[in-house]
C-alpha cells in the first residue's frame, strides 16, 4: 500500500501529497503475461526538457554529450521522431496517456492532467498496477503538483536549486523586518539586497533583454538537476524497489530557460568557437504568418529577421552548457546501473519532450510546426535487443507507452492510440509508420502538420494557409512549395494523409474528451 508523501520544505527538496483518481479498464493491445520464472525488465525513463533534435545523431557542431554518445552505442537512435504538440504540458500529457493531444483536450501548458483525463491510466501508474515500484523525480508531467494520484507513484520528490532556496529564506526575513517586497520603497532594496546573497539571481533574465542566462557559480550538486540524478542514483544503489522491478522516471529541467549551469560547462564552449546556421532574409516571404510566434521578442530580437550574432552566440552557449550539464548528471545514473549490477535488466529510455529553435527561422523557443520544434531526440536502450544502430524510421512520442509495456510484458491500458516499435528495436532497417502528426493552437486555431517521406506538409486551418517542404532538398524549409504544380501529386497525398492522421487524433476512448 503507498503512504502519501507530505508537502513540506527542507533544503530545496518538496514533498508533494497527491490526489487519487479512478483507473480504466485494460484491453486492445495484448502482451502475454510472463511466467513466474521470468524477470522483468526494470525501466529508466529520463525526459529532458526543450531538446533540440540538433543534438542528436548529427548534432550542432562540437557539442559536447559523452554519455549519451556512449548510450548510443549501446540503443537505438530514431532520427525522425516527433512529439505531438511542440509545448511542455500537452506533449507530456500526449506520451504520458498514449493519446493525442486532440484526445487528451491537454492543448496548452494550463490544463492539467488529472482534469483533462479523470480517468486515464498514465504510463507509470500503468507499470504500477503490472507489479512495478515506480518513482519520479523532476519535471515528469508538467508540474510536479499534477503528478497524478498516489496509486501512480511509490515516491515522487522535486527539488529546486540551492539559490532558490537561498531567495525564499532571505525573503521572508526582508519581509518581517521591512515589509512587503512588492511596495515601491522595498523593491529596489530587495533586488540590491538579493544580489548581496545570492549573485546568480543576476542571470534570471531581464524584459526585454531575454531570458537570464550563464554560468551560476554552483557546483553540480546544487543545481535541481544535478539533485534529481542523486536521487534516482541512491534508489538505484540502495535498491529502493526491493523484490519488485522498477519503473523511474527523471525529469530534467535543463535546457529549459533560463539557461543556467555551473561554471566548468560554459568553459567547454568559448563564445566565438560557435557557429550559427543562416536563414535567408526572405524567409517569411512564402510562409503563412499564423506560423510564427513572437517569442524572439522574449529574447530581445526587436525586429523578426533582425540578427545579432553575439546576444545568439550568448544564448548558444548557455544552451549548450546547460546540455553537457545534463550529460554529465545521466552519466552518474548509469554509472549507479553497473555498479548495482542492475544495467544488464534496465530499459534505458532518453527523450526530449520537444525541439527547440535556436534562432532557425529567426525563431526562438518551441511552439512552431518547423522541423526543428516538432522533431526531437530520441533513444532506447534494450539489453540484449539494441546494438548502437540508428534508425530512420518514423516514430511518434505517442508510441513510448505501447513500446515499453510490450517491452516489459503486461497488458496495456486500452486508451493508448500510439503503435508499438518494438520490431524498429529488433531490426533499425524495417519501415516505421507512413507519417508523423504534430498540432499547435494560435489562438482558437490550430495548426496541424505531418511529417512523411521526405515531406513536411503544414495547414494553419484551411488549404489555403499551408506549407509543403521537401526535407531532401530543402533540409532548412526556406522554400514553400505548396502553390508549386510540379508537385501536386505530393500535395494531394499529403492532404489525404493530414485528414486520416487527424481523425485518428480523435480516435477518443477518453471517458471526457475535449477535441479542438
Amino acid at each position: 500500500m503507498n503512504t502519501p508523501t507530505i508537502l513540506s520544505r527542507s533544503n530545496g527538496l518538496i514533498y508533494l501529497t497527491l490526489s487519487m483518481f479512478t483507473a480504466l479498464g485494460c484491453g486492445g493491445l495484448v502482451q502475454a503475461e510472463p511466467t513466474p520464472t521470468q524477470k522483468r525488465p526494470n525501466v529508466l525513463f529520463v525526459i529532458s526538457d526543450d531538446l533540440s533534435s540538433r543534438i542528436r545523431p548529427t548534432g550542432y557542431e562540437g557539442v559536447m554529450t559523452p554519455v549519451l554518445d556512449r548510450l548510443a552505442k549501446e540503443a537505438t537512435t530514431f532520427q525522425r521522431s516527433y512529439c505531438q504538440y511542440p509545448v511542455c504540458g500537452p506533449s507530456r500529457a500526449s506520451f504520458l496517456s498514449g493519446m493525442y493531444p486532440q484526445t487528451t483536450g491537454v492543448l496548452d501548458n494550463e490544463a492539467k492532467f488529472a482534469e483533462a483525463l479523470p480517468g486515464a491510466v498514465s504510463l507509470p501508474k500503468a507499470f504500477r498496477q503490472a507489479g512495478y515500484w515506480t518513482a519520479a523525480v523532476g519535471k515528469v508531467f508538467h508540474r510536479p503538483l499534477d503528478n497524478p494520484g498516489n496509486d501512480t507513484w511509490d515516491q515522487t520528490l522535486a527539488f529546486e536549486n540551492d539559490e532558490m532556496e537561498l531567495e525564499r529564506v532571505a525573503r521572508v526575513a526582508f519581509e518581517r523586518e521591512h515589509g512587503p517586497i512588492t511596495t515601491p520603497k522595498n523593491r529596489r532594496a530587495w533586488k540590491d539586497h538579493l544580489l548581496t546573497i545570492a549573485p546568480q539571481t543576476r542571470n534570471q533574465g531581464v524584459k526585454g533583454l531575454g531570458p537570464g542566462f550563464g554560468p551560476t557559480g554552483l557546483r553540480d550538486d546544487q543545481h535541481a538537476d544535478g539533485k534529481n540524478a542523486r536521487q534516482v542514483a541512491a534508489w538505484i544503489s540502495d535498491n529502493a524497489s526491493g523484490n519488485r522491478p522498477f519503473f523511474i522516471a527523471c525529469g530534467f529541467h535543463k535546457p529549459h530557460i533560463p539557461f543556467l549551469a555551473p561554471d566548468a560547462y560554459f568553459a567547454k564552449y568559448p563564445v566565438d568557437s560557435i557557429k550559427l546556421s543562416r536563414s535567408p532574409a526572405d524567409d517569411w516571404n512564402d510562409i503563412p504568418a499564423l506560423a510564427k510566434t513572437n517569442q524572439y521578442l522574449d529574447y530581445g530580437f526587436p525586429a523578426l529577421g533582425q540578427e545579432d550574432e553575439a546576444r545568439r552566440r550568448g544564448f548558444m552557449q548557455a544552451y549548450y552548457a546547460c546540455i553537457s550539464f545534463i550529460d554529465a548528471q545521466l552519466g552518474l545514473i548509469i554509472e549507479a546501473l553497473h555498479q548495482s549490477g542492475q544495467w544488464e535488466n534496465t530499459i534505458i529510455v532518453f527523450v526530449g519532450d520537444h525541439g527547440y529553435h535556436l534562432g532557425e527561422h529567426f525563431m526562438w523557443g518551441k511552439v512552431t510546426l518547423f522541423e526543428e520544434a516538432a522533431r526531437m531526440p530520441m533513444l532506447v536502450r534494450v539489453p540484449g535487443m539494441t546494438k548502437g544502430n540508428s534508425s530512420k524510421a518514423l516514430v511518434e512520442m505517442v508510441d513510448l507507452f505501447p513500446t515499453l509495456v510490450a517491452l516489459s510484458g503486461f497488458t496495456p491500458p486500452s486508451s493508448l492510440q500510439g503503435r508499438s516499435f518494438v520490431p524498429l528495436l529488433r531490426d533499425s532497417t524495417v519501415a516505421g509508420k507512413e507519417c508523423a502528426y504534430t498540432v499547435v493552437k494560435r489562438g482558437e486555431q490550430l495548426g496541424r502538420a505531418i511529417r512523411f517521406d521526405h515531406w513536411r506538409y503544414t495547414e494553419w486551418g484551411s488549404p489555403d494557409k499551408a506549407e509543403l517542404y521537401d526535407l531532401d532538398a530543402d533540409p532548412g524549409e526556406f522554400t514553400n512549395l505548396v502553390s508549386n504544380k510540379d508537385h501536386a501529386a505530393v500535395l494531394a497525398r499529403a492532404k489525404a494523409l493530414l485528414a486520416q492522421a487527424e481523425q485518428n487524433a480523435k480516435g477518443s476512448t477518453n471517458p471526457n474528451p475535449k477535441s479542438s
